[in-house]
């Protein structure tokens, strides 16, 4: 049996779904089995083509920079460290370029950042006779401990394959060796696999080469901010950086795709910070190109090695491709751009309505996947209502700058009813809390959703999100992705104190554990949580970790 760390982040592809499936939680991307999902296939649109082009018009040159390392490191285990390891200076770049390295050697280089790219190097031979290929293993580590523990034997329920190392062989030496595979790194350990007893190797004008369609620097934020808030602004923003590439990926290190959900965070940072519209315009038209065959779009797609959908259909994030569409608009004032996916965005709620009854209360159906966060435990039913009403009010949003609000007239309606239908299904007065399926479960996702939905006034919304924080059984967040909402919710309703409180304690913490980058997954109780059952293959600079960036200009006067 999975522990519930293992089932925390499930995988995000039906191939790598096995973690979930097999224990009967949540069905991932198997929509075939909804009451909902016609046909799990995924449709060529009449505009497909068009969509794609309209997203190779948008796509971004990269910059590239190169960037020498900062010399040589020695982890060393403490058990004091969040992640069991401290970080010992072991030389500068001449100590690097003068030690010679013979067969079971290794040292580690730091490059003193994280960033997504490529790596070089001379590789000379040392010694009285080359007489063999040199055979080296390269490890590639966002944090201390990638390069400070094995690898294997690897328990993880992902492929194997993500694992950031090489072996390379080297037949003739002196040579530049350029690995083709782009990493997301920090360290590089190198290892010497086996050379001959006639002669070792040393690594000569190491040099990275960092990617990134990001532009220009982070915008300051005003003096008066603390300083640890600008710390975790600028991590934060590093983060946001090192996703930005072709698309908006939601982790250099692993998956490497383009998610819904992980676009409307990053968009929304990136409007403040490093700002790139053509980006979320290219990635929007790539979601909007494959729909499923009832028009409801998948969750995510692969850009390489040529544009295609996934099999997934997290609903909520369906309801996001709109509000993400809203905000876009909001942004850039894009009117030809809104307008044309605008049919896309209303099918969506189209598609999902008969999640509701005649009441206007949802029900998921059984066999879908909706997200909200990776939790065991959690019940999603009162957060899914408050992201169908948000996501009704951003669409009504666009309507009315897109002119279109004659083609939603029902909207007013629906959202009244669906409001009325939260406060009745879902608020219990007596605890002044949003609860949440047949148990009654009390969740931080309940409280949020339902205040960015805006159910009920803002008192009642303030009430209901403290005595949650304070409830010691209440579900909390386990990724950045929810904990974002929750902040982005106590700011809305007035919990200041609550808001940045809560930034410090959990990007705070991860900057305590050495991030340089923001994490796909992180629980300040227990900092090296395996979501997939091997922490090894984590992803350490995730991009709904980045929004810091984003809280903190758009909520600024309520930091201090």
């Amino acid at each position: 049996m999975l522990s519930e760390d293992s089932l925390l982040l499930a995988s995000s592809t039906r191939r790598e779904a096995l973690a979930l499936t097999t224990s009967g939680l949540i069905g991932v991307a198997l929509g075939s089995t909804a009451a909902l999902a016609q046909n799990d296939q995924i449709a060529t649109s009449p505009r497909t083509s068009d969509f794609l082009l309209k997203a190779q018009a948008a796509k971004p040159q990269l910059t590239v920079t190169k960037q020498r390392p900062l010399g040589l490191i020695n982890p060393v285990a403490d058990a004091t460290q969040q992640l069991g390891w401290r970080i010992e200076p072991a030389g500068n770049v001449d100590e690097l370029e003068r030690r010679v390295l013979n067969k079971g050697d290794h040292m580690i280089i730091d490059f003193g950042g994280h960033r997504t790219g490529y790596i070089s190097f001379d590789l000379v031979g040392v010694g009285k006779n080359v007489d063999a290929p040199a055979r080296l293993r390269l490890i590639f580590g966002e944090v201390v401990s990638d390069v400070a523990e094995p690898f294997h034997p690897y328990k993880g329920s992902l492929s194997e394959a993500w694992l950031p190392e090489e072996i390379v062989t080297i037949d003739y030496l002196p040579q530049r060796v350029s690995l083709p595979r782009r990493y997301a790194f920090r360290f590089v350990k190198v290892e010497v696999i086996a050379t001959s007893w006639t002669f070792g190797v040393a690594l000569r004008n190491v040099e990275a080469k960092a990617v990134t369609s990001a532009r220009g620097a982070l915008p300051p934020l005003p003096r008066a901010v603390p300083d640890d808030l600008k710390q975790i602004d600028v991590v934060a923003a590093a983060t946001l950086r090192d996703c930005m590439q072709t698309v908006f990926e939601d982790g250099p290190r692993r998956d490497q795709r383009l998610w819904t959900g992980d676009l409307r965070l990053q968009a929304l940072t990136s409007y403040v910070s490093l700002r790139n519209d053509s980006l979320v315009k290219r990635c929007l038209y790539l979601l909007a190109a494959f729909p499923r065959s009832d028009g409801l779009l998948p969750g995510d797609v692969f850009e390489l090695p040529r544009p295609s959908a996934a099999a997934d259909f997290p609903y909520d994030y369906s309801i996001l491709f709109a509000a993400t569409l809203a905000d876009y608009l909001d942004a850039t004032g894009d009117l030809a751009t809104a307008n044309d996916l605008w049919p896309t965005a209303v099918r969506q709620f189209e598609v999902l309505s008969s999640m509701f009854d005649a009441k206007g209360v949802v029900s998921i159906p059984k066999g879908v996947w909706v997200f909200i966060d990776w939790h065991f435990k959690l019940d999603r039913t009162a957060a899914m209502q408050g992201v169908y009403i948000f996501g009704l009010k951003r669409l009504a949003d666009m309507a009315r700058k897109l002119g279109r609000l004659h083609e939603v007239g029902w909207l007013p309606q629906r959202v009244a009813q669906l409001e009325r239908a939260a406060i009745s299904a879902f608020h219990d007065p007596g605890l002044g809390l949003f609860v949440s399926g047949k148990d009654k479960q009390v969740s931080l996702a309940s409280q949020a959703w339902m205040t960015l939905a805006g159910v009920g006034n803002r008192k009642m919304q303030a009430r209901a999100l403290r005595a949650a924080l304070a409830d010691p059984a209440a579900i909390k967040p386990r990724t950045p992705y929810l904990n974002h909402y929750v902040v982005e919710a106590l700011f809305q309703a007035g919990c200041n104190r609550e808001a940045v409180a809560l930034i410090r304690n959990y990007w705070g913490g991860m900057l305590e554990a050495g991030a340089n980058t923001f994490w796909e997954a992180y629980s300040p109780e227990t900092p090296r949580v395996a979501p997939y059952g091997d922490f090894h293959v984590n992803s350490f600079c995730h991009a709904w970790s980045c929004t810091p960036s984003y809280l903190f200009r758009r909520y600024g006067d309520q930091l201090l």
